[in-house]
């Protein structure tokens, strides 16, 4: 009986990881003392997978912070400015090439293909010297192996060595044409180390995650994969080796360059992102290779169809025969919450529906078994009964929603006037200076505004306290923006625990967990909301807050809305329905939220779509279609506004390059963008003479670092940016939201932005 797990979720299920982590890095604990928690978990991961009957069980999909920056210490490519010395890298240069120190920035982070997790993106050069430092890999191997009640042998995974150089970048000061697959030959050396231990530790598996291979690649980059593996292959002689892909389809020239690796003995393939791939193995998969099937969704949180998923797995079974198919997870778990245990309140008709992380392991089990003949009669029943409740019960459904959607075909939903008419009729009422300042949205949430939260959804104190509460705070935030002359301000967003899950709390058709945490980036969990039903809005849902905040004020005051595709794209969403359909749904709710703000007073309303871009699929054929819709749908929101109403968006992490075109058919009148710690990539789009004619704030420093920038370090972005665009659309901001940071860093930090914005003023004044 073969069953497999591609990675699972490391925070734990009650996200003992991330407080560990957060108390290491506030020198409340030690390095041991965070090693524990790590060791405890990893030891209760490889138990639960063990007991469960699970036959290869990962190890190395635990990590501190992120899976590539792990890879980037075993090849020890770390960057000259963290002042590495050599030797075996520790917490101190780990955690400083995550976050950045008080003397340096961090490394780039960005999406890990069209997933909402972030990887820390490598910086490589010709003149990088790789050497084996960290031997987490193997550590962790021994680890499972050695331990006294279980002793598992695990299956290592290693990012594989093209995927790694496909993901990285050039170094500041490289070549931006730097081929990075000339490094191929570099790093292959370590990788064989990395196999010789593991061989020499006992190892009879090793897994080697190859993602990009999903992706349009082109002759040279496959050839990479060819030359990788078959360097490696006599290295790897005496081991199984797994090559593992996920998150879409392979290109057919993909699927055959790969299942003709020689010395490759198993492929794993996403078989629920990945359906055409199905058609790929039905008409051509070696003789004698294994196939990893993975048929289990590691990016949702519903219920697998077993019987539908029996089916396949019987088909794949008459073509790769019955030893050498292995029952998979369509992707690393990692993407999905942990375990519906832990999840006593959630209405139990929903929750039949569900299965997290845990559950989907005895479901990988469960099909495992069935296919040898041991069918779990009764683990079966159950599923099909959920899965017909789901189909038929009327909480999914509402007509009325179904027909206003349906409704939207055929108009594109665009303002009547143009932007820079609209950008005019703005500033009269607005009356800005050149470069206007603001900030993203949310302000600090310190320990007592939690505290106020929690309180109050468990009812210890009244909604008139908790009220008063929240304004005495966004009275707060409001003065200390005043203070700093900020021209357009913000609320800061006290009432809020989540960018999505605020809404998706006041929106019919959602769900919320207790538990259901997901990792975003390094401690950074999400608890993405589930939609499991048509979608709309039964009441307003910001407009007491924003016009609260707006009469303490006769600045502007910001309305602060999350867009459709944000929502949609950070929610776990029902796979009954395109995800176009649900999208419209939303669009329509926050329509209607938009247009009552606008009759409250308020005069500059942002959405935000930070996650428009990694919806994108990941090959380019199916890219039109996405945008399209994407597009559209932030377009509903806002059509029906006037031109004195002004629209700001903010997107965050991404690269928005080759998409600027649908960003600039958002019609927005303002967008804000994530630009400090990506290098300024996004101004290149401006240098190679793409016209923007609307309102654009490209962060100016970086707020996922506690690193204060100084003023003229700002003053200098600001500069960069005039270089290329306009200055009379040109807006100075953060990054993103400030809701991590401390105030003892947000406060000076703005200061020092608000003075470059003043500085840059009078420079540009006393030119004219």
């Amino acid at each position: 009986m073969a069953s497999h797990i591609v990675g699972y979720p490391r925070m734990g299920p009650k996200r003992e990881l991330k407080f560990a982590l957060e108390s290491f890095w506030d020198g409340k604990s030690s390095a041991e003392d965070l090693e524990k928690v790590a060791t405890d978990l990893r030891a209760s991961i490889w138990k639960q997978m063990s007991d469960a009957g699970i036959k290869y069980i990962p190890s190395n999909t635990f990590s501190y912070y992120d899976q590539v920056l792990d890879t980037t210490a075993m090849l020890g490519a770390v960057p000259p400015r963290y002042n590495w010395t050599g030797g075996e890298i520790g917490f101190s240069t780990y955690f400083s090439m995550a976050r950045g120190n008080a003397s340096v920035p961090a490394m780039e982070m960005t999406k890990w293909f069209d997933t909402n997790y972030h990887f820390i993106v490598p910086e490589l050069g010709p003149d990088v010297k790789f050497s084996y430092a960290s031997h987490k890999a193997v550590n962790e191997y021994k680890e499972a192996k050695g331990m006294s009640s279980l002793g598992v042998d695990t299956v290592p995974v290693l990012i594989g060595p093209v995927t790694y150089l496909l993901l990285s970048k050039p170094a500041k000061g490289v070549e931006k044409t730097f081929p990075l697959l000339s490094l191929l030959d570099k790093i292959l050396p370590i990788y064989k180390e990395v196999v010789a231990e593991l061989k020499a530790a006992g190892a009879s598996w090793i897994q080697f995650d190859e993602p990009t291979l999903v992706l349009d690649l082109e002759s040279h980059q496959l050839e990479a994969f060819t030359k990788a593996y078959t360097e490696l292959e006599s290295s790897l002689s005496g081991l199984n080796v797994l090559v593992e892909t996920y998150f879409a389809d392979l290109p057919e020239a993909t699927f055959k360059t790969l299942t003709s690796l020689k010395g490759v003995c198993g492929f794993g393939f996403d078989l629920v992102r990945g359906t055409k791939t199905l058609d790929l193995i039905k008409s051509g998969f070696p003789s004698g290779k294994y196939l990893f099937a993975g048929v289990v969704d590691g990016r949702n949180i519903w219920a697998n169809d077993l019987s539908a998923s029996l089916t396949t797995l019987q088909s794949l079974e008459g073509i790769v025969g019955k030893d050498k198919l292995v029952v998979s997870t369509s992707c690393s778990l990692l993407h999905t919450a942990v375990d519906l245990v832990n999840e006593p309140k959630l209405d139990k008709e929903i929750k039949s529906w569900l299965a997290f992380a845990a559950q989907k392991v005895l479901e990988v089990n469960a099909l495992a078994k069935a296919l040898t003949g041991q069918k779990d009669a009764a683990f079966f029943s159950a599923n099909a009964e959920a899965q017909a409740s789901r189909k038929s019960s009327p909480r999914v459904t509402n007509e009325a929603v179904q027909k206003a959607a349906a409704g939207l075909k055929g108009s594109d939903h665009r303002r009547a006037t143009n932007v820079s008419a609209r950008l005019d009729a703005q500033q009269k009422k607005l009356n800005l200076p050149i470069l206007p300042t603001t900030t993203i949205g949310s302000f600090p949430q310190t320990i007592e505004l939690r505290r106020v939260r929690r309180e109050y959804k468990a009812n210890k104190i009244s909604e008139e306290e908790y009220i008063k509460s929240i304004k005495e705070e966004i009275s707060k935030v409001v003065k200390l923006q005043e203070e700093l002359d900020i021209d357009v301000l913000v609320h800061g967003e006290p009432e809020r625990n989540d960018m999505v899950e605020y809404f998706g709390e006041q929106l019919s058709g959602f769900a919320f967990t207790a538990n259901g945490w997901v990792q975003s980036y390094g401690s950074r969990c999400v608890k993405p909301p589930i939609i499991y039903g048509d979608v709309s809005r039964p009441k307003p849902m910001t407009v007491f807050w924003s016009t609260a905040a707006q009469s303490m004020t006769k600045r502007p005051m910001k309305g602060m809305l999350t867009g459709p595709v944000t929502i949609l794209n950070w929610s776990f969403v029902r796979n009954d329905q395109p995800r176009f359909e649900t999208c419209y749904q939303i669009a329509l709710a926050i329509k209607n939220e938009v247009e009552d703000l606008e009759k409250a007073g308020i005069t500059v309303i942002q959405i935000d779509e930070a996650a428009l871009r990694e919806g994108l699929p990941l090959r380019k054929a199916e890219h039109a279609f996405y945008l399209d819709w994407a597009v559209h749908s932030f377009r509903i929101t806002n059509c029906g506004v006037q031109d004195t109403t002004q629209i700001h968006t903010h997107m965050c992490y991404s690269n928005f390059n080759d998409i600027i075109h649908s960003i600039i058919n958002m019609d927005a009148d303002v967008i804000t963008i994530e630009n400090s710690r990506s290098d300024e990539k996004l101004l290149s789009v401006f240098r190679e003479g793409v016209k923007y004619g609307a309102g654009i704030g490209p962060g100016v420093y970086d707020i996922h670092s506690p690193r204060i920038p100084s003023t003229e370090e700002i003053a200098d972005r600001i500069n960069k940016m005039l270089a290329v665009l306009e200055t009379n659309i040109l807006w100075v901001n953060p990054d993103c939201g400030l809701k991590t940071r401390k105030y003892t860093e947000v406060k000076p930090a703005l200061e020092n932005m608000v003075a470059a914005a003043k500085l840059l003023r009078t420079k540009l004044a006393s030119a004219k």
